[in-house]
Formats: structure tokens, sequence, C-alpha cells
């Protein structure tokens, strides 16, 4: 029997995401041997989503978090996380949800991003008027264009004025690289090596005025064994703990194993050579073109000529056709998995091919209580 495939498909429902444990364990083990410690590593929870999941890091040793919601902060904390990164900006509502988090957490250190003199005077008013300070780090964009400061001599004034607001304390400095996707290793090690370097001399004059290293978190899964080979910065991985067709097809070297899958039903055969499943977009990414979103592993020579919401239309040989019954079970590996896990209220915990229970997509929702 293949890894993926259940004693018991009959126990779940279609379409289910699935969480093979033993393989997220593994994963986890991965990450740390990559890293060389336990103590570099601030994964990012937004793949997973699951309080579950982030127990294990925890039990792995594991003790500091990246998340880009109110909602996954939230999560982790409830889940035990002495440390959490909110990898964005707040703005509006979310200032305040932050300082709640932290009332109803107070064993936990919440931390955000600024990038703009603007986004910390508000912030640090916010805080003052709290009596409270708020721990910031430095967002730097060094290529990617999404968020961040430009890498030019105006980020060590960011900096200055930052560590003069009384009410924030600089944490550090967060520099995400998600635009370098070379698929060979030596050729994403050189784009990522020269992306860091720009920012090198910046971050060296950052470290004279404070008087002492900061914290630096850089990269995420694509370059995630790039940076493990730099010393002194910590890393933030985030889709190596599930993996996904996506990443584990383009990049080299990266030595995670598949562990979540979308068991879906064969529900009708409406014409010679098409079969129909319930796997629709309302259940798996499909923000990819139609041909990059889904691959099933035990079905060969086939096509996936559309989706509705509800429904996977497929091509398949007439050979498999006339093989192929209504109630057939299928397990699609996604192609991006963080958006997909976002779509499942659960997912169904696997191990040894039996179904040992459910674990809820605590995060999925953009709010829990805060």
């Amino acid at each position: 029997m293949s890894w993926y495939q259940l004693s018991n498909p009959e126990e779940v429902i279609s379409p289910s995401l699935l969480f093979y444990k033993s393989r997220i364990e593994s994963n986890i083990r991965s990450m740390v041997s990559l890293a060389g410690s336990k103590d570099r590593l601030v994964p990012h929870v937004k793949t997973h989503k699951c309080p579950d999941v982030v127990a294990m890091h925890l039990s792995a040793g594991i003790t500091k978090f990246k998340c880009a919601t109110i909602a996954e902060a939230e999560m982790v904390a409830t889940a035990g996380a002495p440390w959490v990164l909110i990898a964005y900006q707040l703005v509006g509502p979310n200032i305040n949800r932050l300082f709640a988090l932290r009332e109803q957490f107070p064993d936990t250190t919440f931390a955000s991003l600024i990038d703009s003199e603007e986004t910390a005077s508000v912030l640090s008013e916010a805080s003052l008027a709290r009596g409270q300070r708020s721990t910031v780090f430095l967002d730097v964009n060094n290529g990617m264009n999404r968020t961040g400061h430009a890498t030019d001599e105006s980020l060590l004034s960011l900096y200055r004025f930052v560590n003069g607001l009384e009410g924030l304390a600089f944490g550090g400095v967060h520099i995400y690289d998600g635009h370098i996707r070379n698929p060979e290793f030596s050729d994403r090690k050189a784009a990522a090596d020269e992306a860091y370097e720009r920012v090198l001399p910046l971050l060296d004059r950052i470290e004279t005025e404070c008087g002492y290293e900061p914290m630096i978190i850089v990269g995420g899964s694509p370059s995630f064994t790039v940076h493990a080979l730099r010393p002194g910065v910590y890393l933030s991985p985030g889709t190596n703990v599930l993996w996904d067709w996506g990443y584990g097809d383009r990049f080299d070297g990266q030595p995670f194993e598949h562990a979540a899958l979308i068991l879906t039903r064969v529900i009708s055969k409406p014409a010679a050579g098409v079969i129909t499943i319930d796997l629709g977009h309302k259940a798996i990414s499909a923000e990819n073109p139609i041909e990059n979103r889904l691959r099933l592993l035990n079905l060969s020579n086939y096509t996936l000529l559309s989706q509705s919401e509800e429904h996977g239309v497929l091509e398949v040989t007439s050979e498999a056709w006339e093989s192929i019954r209504i109630g057939d079970v299928f397990y699609a590996l996604p192609y991006h998995i963080c958006p997909t896990v976002a779509l499942h209220d659960f997912a169904t915990v696997i191990e040894n091919g039996n179904v040992t229970g459910e674990w809820k997509i605590t995060a999925r929702s953009r709010r829990i209580t805060v």
C-alpha cells in the first residue's frame, strides 16, 4: 500500500484535508537539522494554521513563530508559544487587536513589522496611551517589492526614528525574499546572496549604533536552505512543514516530504472518457492555471478539464474510464498547500494508514476571539 492510501477511507468525508502526522514530524526534524539548531527557527504558521502543528513544533524545542494575521497570532499563543512575530504592518483596528492580544496572553511576547515613520508613530502613540512599549522589527524590501522599506541610506534614518520613539522597542530586522525562486540551488543561492548583501552594510551600521547584534529574520521556504548556511541569522520556513507539489517540483536540495493531501471521490461519469470528482475550487487552491492546481497520486494519464465550486472534471483514458467506479477514492496533492489548508475547517489526521483524529484549522478564520 502506498504511503498516502488509507486502510479506512470510508471514515473520511470528501473532499477532506488529510494531515500525515509522521511526515509532519519528519519535516520538522529536517527543518531543525538544516538550521543546525532549533533556536534559529522562526517558522511561519500561515501554511498550517493549526494549534496541534504548533504543539509539534514546541515539542521539538522550537519556541519562536511567525504569522501574518491577528488570528494566527492568537492561535499560536493559545497553543503556548512564548514568542510571536506578526510579520505584517498593523493599521486600523488591528492595532487595538494587538494590545488585546497582549492583555489576553501576558506570557507571550508579540512583535510586529514597521516600514515607515508614519506607522511607527501611530503604534508608538497607541502604546504610550496604554503605558506600554511595543516591540517592532524593521521590514526591509530587498527586491520583492511587496512590503518593506527600501534598501538605501534612509533605512538607517528609519532605525534612528524608531529608536527615538518612547512607545517602541527595536527588536531587529525582517528580510523576506519570496521573489527568489530559482529552481537550481546554485542559482537560488547566488540570487539570495546578492539580495542579502545589498542590506548588509546597513545592518552593520545599525549594529554599530545600537551596540549589539540585532535579531535578523531572513527568507522563507524557497531560500531556507540558502540562508541556513549564513551564520547569525534566524530562519522562517513555512511551506516546508507540509510541502506541496509546487515547491516539491521546483526547488532542489530540500529534503521534505509531502504531508498534506486532499481525499476526493468520483461522483459522476457524465460522458465517455470523462469523470467528475468532488474537488472544486472551494476545496483546493485555484489561483494558478488549471494545469497547476492538483496532482492525483493514484491516477495517471488524465487532464483536469475544468473546475467549478464543487466539481472537478477530468478527461481520462478509455481504459481508465471503464475501470473507474462511482465512489472511487483519489488522493490529490495540491500545487499550493497554504491557501488550500485555509479552505478547510478540519484536517483528518492519518497515522500508519489509519484515521486517528481531527485537528481544527483554527486560524483559517480572520478573527477567533480578539
